[in-house]
């Protein structure tokens, strides 16, 4: 009887959080259809995104707010959640531009609050495509746009850190910008990949010291130092290195 309950309150608290979230989309969705300019519009809808941890008790820290540089810079986070993006919309300055993956412009209306508030698509799936996102992404460093990226592209279920792509850290370099990495706990198990309910889970954003890419030093390297960063506050697995752990394994029994 007691497991029934308790999976009984969780389901309760999963459709009340799934319904503040979306009265909270409506209220951002409303924000972004009416309301002038770029600055005002980004401001309100961060204030939709903060409301549904509040509204749902989600208890958050935010720790290291004050490494921000005060110019622009490029924010790259990890990605285990689909509350990743609103998460960082939430508890970022406002004035921050987001990279997110191109098929998300085919969402219903959340496609459009994300080019309302003046997002970023990124094309993942052709060469033609990533070749013009970087020339994009180069221009918008370039205008003197602060841009936060999930570098990993996508995320899955196992936990765990996976490879980044060189896009934001050929564009920090393109345009002598810092990388701010941001290590986001919780977010796994608020909505793990493959959950229709979110839980209730404490969440903490960490956002970590800015890095100055080292002369001479190529995207690729810049984005192993942001990643080896995140790891040593993750408290995750390093998939690259399980992988080709993985890779040696079967070469040594000969599979």
């Amino acid at each position: 009887m007691t497991e029934i309950l308790r999976r009984l309150i969780m389901v309760l608290y999963g459709l009340y959080a799934w319904f503040a979230f979306i009265v909270c989309v409506l209220g951002a969705i409303l924000s972004a259809l009416f309301l002038p300019g770029l600055a005002r519009r980004r401001q309100w809808v961060s204030r939709f995104a903060r409301l549904p941890f509040l509204l749902a008790g989600i208890r958050t820290t935010v720790r290291g707010g004050e490494r921000l540089p005060v110019q622009q810079c490029i924010v790259v986070a990890n990605h285990a959640s689909y509350l990743d993006g609103v998460i960082l919309k939430a508890y970022l300055p406002p004035s921050f531009s987001y990279v997110i993956k191109g098929e998300m412009q085919a969402v219903p209306l959340v496609g459009f609050v994300l080019r309302r508030i003046g997002s970023r698509f990124v094309d993942r799936n052709t060469p033609a495509g990533s070749s013009r996102d970087a020339r994009t992404l180069l221009r918008a460093a370039d205008s003197g746009e602060s841009l936060a990226f999930f570098p990993e592209g996508t995320f899955i279920r196992k936990p765990g850190l996976g490879a980044f792509r060189s896009g934001a850290f050929a564009a920090a370099i393109k345009g002598d910008l810092p990388v701010v990495p941001v290590v986001i706990r919780g977010a796994r198990n608020i909505l793990p990949a493959g959950a229709l309910l979110p839980r209730r889970h404490r969440l903490q954003i960490d956002i970590l010291d800015p890095l100055e890419a080292p002369p001479g030093a190529k995207s690729r390297d810049l984005a192993e130092m942001a990643r080896q960063r995140i790891l040593s506050l993750l408290g995750e697995p390093d998939l690259v290195a399980v992988a080709a752990n993985g890779c040696h394994a079967s070469r040594d029994t000969g599979e």
